[in-house]
């Protein structure tokens, strides 16, 4: 399955990588999504909920996120030339 948004007619491919209970939610690891240019990470989680239903919507919501490494801190910043989005629900347990 591929989530796409189509607010803009240039594209990006971004490697989404999901891990613990996102990863169960989501039902795979790893996927790709073609996101507008002017894409957010908001607008990639929002498509990822959309295209995965509920249940990873609801992780969603709890989960850090990483732009290419770099922890994201405000989900409305932009995706930009980011390759890979890592999501990264709490963890527990030491």
């Amino acid at each position: 399955m591929t989530p796409s948004l189509t607010t803009s007619p240039v594209t990006r491919t971004l490697t989404v990588r999901y891990f613990a209970a996102a990863k169960a939610a989501a039902g795979t690891g790893e996927e790709t999504v073609e996101l507008p240019g002017d894409a957010t990470v908001a607008d990639a989680v929002a498509a990822l909920g959309t295209a995965h239903g509920p249940e990873l919507a609801q992780v969603l919501l709890r989960c850090s996120f990483l732009l290419d490494e770099v922890a994201v801190r405000d989900r409305s910043a932009a995706v930009g030339g980011a390759a890979t989005l890592d999501v990264l629900p709490p963890f527990a347990g030491g």
